[in-house]
């Protein structure tokens, strides 16, 4: 049976290309030996240059360096970490509190979207959806519910994305404004309302022997009278 098929594939060869079948085979042989030849010329030093276009990508993008905690600084001090410097790593602030966001530095970095954002606390821009400059701050007042849920909500997601590596030291007008209501309390009051009573009292106990000596006097008069 094998040999019937091997003969029938010989005379379809014969017939169909008008080579034998040890020349036909040869050419193929001959076809397979060159297209390999070529793609290793040709083809291997493309691959190796899309292989090298990677490499030198990668050298440019530095590696992510590990978060470093900054303890308490200034806004002031925060500008400096808004991705310009490829030294120092990149950091966003949400109330008040400090995040490394280096690794989405697409979204937060020089030319994303979100780089306005970049080493400022943005929690009243991120509660609003804003992104004008007025609204580069912390400040939260006069925001509604739905705004701060929305800021809840950013506030979330950085707590489980990113780490936190410090957070901002409050002006330090802010210490001296809760000191100055203090006084207001009114415990502070009280020693004032108590000190007017005492100078009554004292004044009482004092009038008690002038009017004892009134008296007696009243009564040595009255004796020398009678005498």
């Amino acid at each position: 049976m094998a040999v019937e098929l091997l003969e029938t594939l010989k005379e379809a060869i014969t017939a169909y290309t008008g080579l034998s079948p040890n020349a036909f085979f040869t050419v193929v042989a001959a076809g397979i030996a060159v297209y390999y030849v070529f793609s290793v010329l040709f083809g291997g030093s493309s691959d190796h240059h899309q292989q090298h276009r990677p490499r030198s990508f990668q050298e440019d993008v530095q590696p992510l360096l590990p978060p470093v905690q900054l303890g308490e600084i200034s806004e002031e001090d925060l500008k400096a970490y808004d991705g310009n410097d490829p030294q120092k790593p990149l950091l966003m602030a949400i109330k008040g509190q400090i995040y490394d966001v280096s690794q989405s530095r697409m979204f937060y970095g020089p030319g994303g979207p979100y780089a306005l954002f970049a080493g400022k606390d943005a929690s009243r821009a991120l509660a609003k959806m804003s992104f004008e400059e007025k609204d580069l701050n912390g400040d939260l007042t006069g925001l509604g519910a739905f705004e701060l849920d929305a800021l809840q909500d950013w506030e979330y997601k950085f707590m489980s994305k990113y780490v936190k590596v410090g957070s901002i030291k409050k002006p330090e007008g802010a210490p001296e404004t809760s000191n100055a209501d203090e006084p207001v309390e009114p415990t502070a009051a009280e020693p004032s309302e108590s000190n007017p009573a005492e100078p009554s009292l004292a004044t009482a106990h004092v009038s008690e022997p002038t009017e004892a000596k009134e008296e007696k006097e009243e009564t040595l008069t009255t004796t020398s009278e009678d005498e």
